[in-house]
Parts: structure tokens; C-alpha cells; sequence
């Protein structure tokens, strides 16, 4: 497979200066990721003056596993990994990491500790709130860094609808730090969330010479800004830090701007043309991208319609799941004869319902290894989608019984919920190129727009 040739204002990315940070944003379907290989390939390239060691980044590694399959060939002094494998190896290697020290899950441990502040404080309506407040909460200060109560009560604090007061902030930072007391005696010295500020404290510190010169980020609007911050300092100050992210896809929600993640940026580059999507999938897509949900997005570029025409995006009513799941598995199969087809769920326990029921697939999930070139029928969550594209996606169970989560509005308030699953149902609508089936019984999900004209309606 070889990746296709900048277009448009593409090129401008690809030869951005050897020397400094980039910020690049752009719409989904704008060539983001293409433009990340062909950025690294360039910062690689032994014939181009500034040339060096390139470090390519992306989120995950499904992320990982799909970049190397998109550029087979061997990039010159260009090494893809995902940020955690980076930060692992660097804490490693400075003695700083060893065997089995990264708790994998941490919930179980910060419910001990929300019940031993609540021991001590009293009662308070905070700990009336789900498990799932709290982890958000602490996965948001370790990502920003704000390991001194004086740090929180000072931030700002976008996504949280009715803001915590400074009585409640106390309370969380103390759960905080008993969280961070529990795994400490557990021998986890890490967790995955604040990874990343060990990393930027060593390199604080580290006057070795930098491995990379030049760091190039994929899909950078998931990193945390602790993540952004270590990868400046992991970088030769002679080199060059190019950050490519799309905030209308930002789904694990920091609601922050590149602007708060320590990079020195002149000009910001905008690719708004989508070389992904049909002009009728763009136009659902800017029409969710219109919804109150999007309003508070920073540094949204708004896509602009493809010329490339295609059906209308077409909206199946089913008379109960049953038959919703029937209809998807009955499209699926027809389609995957002669088209790479992606059916993606909101969460792993919708998904587990179609994948018992369809044999040959190719599951998307985060430790993908290897890539299955020969796969067209494919299955996962909207999160295993990211930075991916098939010829058509369905989408099941777009209710609003299932969409928003009711466990993200328990944890995280209406506002919140509706912000982040609107954001996580604009990823599976965009990873369509030719063609785009959603699917719900009931009432429709107040996550899609309902404008005359963007869909084709239809009962199953």
C-alpha cells in the first residue's frame, strides 16, 4: 500500500521549517494522519537539511499498528511508537521504571480512598457522586500536572457544567492523595495518567543529548497536556515538535488548547478540506459539528464539503434491538463482499452482542499487533476507530436510551456527558468514506442533528 500524494495546502505541512513547533489542525478527513507519516518521512530524510532521528506518536497502539500499515515501507531514522511505550522505555532506561511498577486499572483504589476521606471529612453531597466523577477528576489533575492542592483551587476547570467549589476541591485533591498513598504501597509507582509527568520531570533534569531531533504527534488532541509538555522536552532543541489534532475529535475530555501544553507557535496551519468523506457524509458532520454540544470547542476547524458525491447517510428505525442487530448483521454481510465495512459500538458490550453472531471479522481494540490487510469486515467502539477510515461505517444503537451514556451522565453531569458522546459519535460518522448506516429503535439520539435533508429515513 502507498500513501497518497499531498494535496492542496497539505503541502504546507510537509515542509513546515526543520526547526522549531508546528501546530497543524485540521477537520477530520483532511489527510491528518497521511500528512503525520509524510511529515516524519520528511524529517528523516537524509537528503533534506536539519534532517534527524524522528520520533512519530500517535495515542495507542491500534494507532501504531494502523500508521505502520499505511506506510509499509521503512522510513529512514523514522521510529512509530505510542506515547505510553515511549514513556516506559525513557523512565527505563533512567532508572526510574521497573518490573510491573504502572497499575493498569485504578478504580478500585480510588473508591478505597474516596471511602477513607469520607471516613474522615463526614458526610458531604460529593461523595454522593458515582465512582466514575471521581476517576475523571483524578485522571484530569494527573494529566495537567496539578499534583499541589494550591494548583487545583487556582485552575480552570471547562466540562465539569456546575463548577466544584473550593470546599469540594479540597475534598477531591485529598481523595487524590490517597489514592496516591495506596498505590505507593502497593508497589505501583505509576498509574497510565501521570506517566507522563514523571517523564517531563526527568527530562527537566536529563542534560544528555535528546535520541530524537525532530517529534511529530498524530491525533495530538488526546494527548493530556502533561504528555505535550514531556515530548517538548523530549525533543533536541535544535530539532522540531509538529502537533496534528483535530478538538472536534478531542473524546477523552481534557477540553484543552495546545496553547496551555508548553509549545512556542507562530502561525497555526488549518487543513478544512476533507479527501475522506462523501460531500453528503461532510454535510451530516458539519451539522453535528453546529450542535450546542460543539459550542465550547477551542480550535475547532469546521470541515469543508468534498466535491466527491455519494447517498445520502441513511437512518434505520428498528422495531426493538433485536431487530436492530439483525438488520446491522444483514448489511454488514452484503456490504463486506466488495467494500471494507466498519461496525462500531458505543461501548465493548453492545459490540460483544454482534461480534458472537459474525465469523471472519477483525475486531479493532487497543493492542492491535498486527494489521489484517485482507480483513473487510471490521468491529469495535468509536474509541478503537480513531485516526481509521472504511468505505462504509454502521453505527447500531443510536437511541437515546444508549446514547448518551447514562453511566457518563451519572459520572460526569448532562452537559458534560452530551459534550463528550457527541464527540465520540462524530469519530464513527467520520470514518466513513462512501457510505454511512446508523441504526436505532425508540426515540433517536438528541446527539444527531434532525434537518431536513441530511438523511435518507427508513424502517427496517
Amino acid at each position: 500500500m502507498s500513501l497518497p500524494e499531498a494535496v492542496g495546502r497539505q503541502s504546507d505541512v510537509l515542509y513546515l521549517p526543520t526547526v522549531g513547533h508546528h501546530v497543524v489542525l485540521g477537520s477530520a478527513g483532511s489527510g491528518k494522519t497521511t500528512m503525520a507519516i509524510h511529515r516524519a518521512a520528511y524529517l528523516g530524510n537524509p537528503t533534506v537539511p536539519g534532517h534527524g532521528q524522528t520520533l512519530l506518536l500517535t495515542f495507542n497502539r491500534a494507532l501504531v499498528t494502523y500508521l505502520r500499515h499505511l506506510s509499509p515501507h521503512a522510513l529512514p531514522n523514522v521510529t512509530i511508537e505510542h506515547y505510553h511505550l515511549f514513556a516506559r522505555g525513557y523512565l527505563a532506561h533512567r532508572g526510574l521504571l521497573g518490573w510491573n511498577q504502572i497499575l493498569d486499572d485504578p478504580r478500585a483504589l480510588i473508591a478505597k480512598a474516596v471511602e477513607e476521606v469520607r471516613n474522615i471529612a463526614g458526610q458531604n453531597q460529593l461523595f454522593d457522586r458515582p465512582l466514575g466523577f471521581f476517576v475523571d477528576e483524578l485522571e484530569w489533575l494527573a494529566g495537567n500536572g496539578l499534583f499541589q492542592l494550591s494548583d487545583y483551587l487556582g485552575a480552570d476547570r471547562l466540562g465539569r457544567g456546575s463548577p466544584l467549589q473550593a470546599g469540594q476541591r479540597r475534598l477531591v485533591f485529598e481523595v487524590f492523595e490517597a489514592y496516591r498513598q495506596l498505590r505507593a504501597a502497593g508497589n505501583d509507582r505509576y498509574d497510565w495518567t501521570d506517566l507522563a509527568s514523571a517523564v517531563r520531570a526527568e527530562l527537566s533534569i536529563d542534560t544528555d543529548p535528546r535520541l530524537y531531533r525532530h517529534i511529530v504527534i498524530d491525533e495530538g488532541q488526546d494527548f493530556s497536556p502533561e504528555m505535550i509538555r514531556s515530548l517538548v522536552l523530549a525533543a533536541d532543541p535544535d530539532g522540531s515538535v509538529t502537533l496534528f489534532a483535530d478538538y472536534a475529535q478531542q473524546i477523552y475530555g481534557r477540553r484543552m488548547s495546545w496553547r496551555s501544553f508548553g509549545l512556542n507557535v507562530g502561525a497555526v496551519t488549518e487543513l478544512a478540506g476533507n479527501y475522506r468523506n462523501t460531500k453528503e457524509i461532510a454535510q451530516l458532520a458539519v451539522a453535528m459539528a453546529d450542535l450546542p454540544h460543539f459550542k465550547d470547542s477551542l480550535d475547532l476547524v469546521v470541515p469543508a464539503n468534498p466535491t466527491a458525491a455519494g447517498p445520502l447517510p441513511t437512518l434505520v428505525r428498528c422495531a426493538n434491538r433485536n431487530a436492530e442487530l439483525d438488520f446491522v448483521i444483514a448489511q454488514a454481510t452484503s456490504l463486506r463482499v466488495a467494500n471494507s465495512v466498519a461496525v462500531l459500538f458505543r461501548d465493548r458490550n453492545d459490540e460483544r452482542m454482534f461480534a458472537s453472531r459474525v465469523s471472519g471479522a477483525f475486531q479493532l481494540h487497543k493492542k492491535i499487533r498486527v494489521w489484517n490487510p485482507a480483513a473487510t469486515l471490521f468491529h469495535g467502539t468509536y474509541h478503537s476507530a480513531k485516526g481509521m477510515e472504511f468505505d462504509y461505517v454502521i453505527l447500531p444503537f443510536c437511541g437515546s436510551d444508549r446514547l448518551p451514556d447514562p453511566n457518563a451522565v451519572l459520572s460526569l453531569g448532562e452537559e458534560e456527558a452530551l459534550s463528550r458522546e457527541s464527540r465520540l459519535l462524530y469519530v464513527g460518522v467520520t470514518r466513513a468514506r462512501a457510505g454511512l448506516i446508523i441504526t436505532y429503535s425508540g426515540t433517536l439520539t438528541p446527539l444527531l442533528p434532525r434537518a431536513s435533508g441530511l438523511y435518507v429515513e427508513r424502517s427496517a
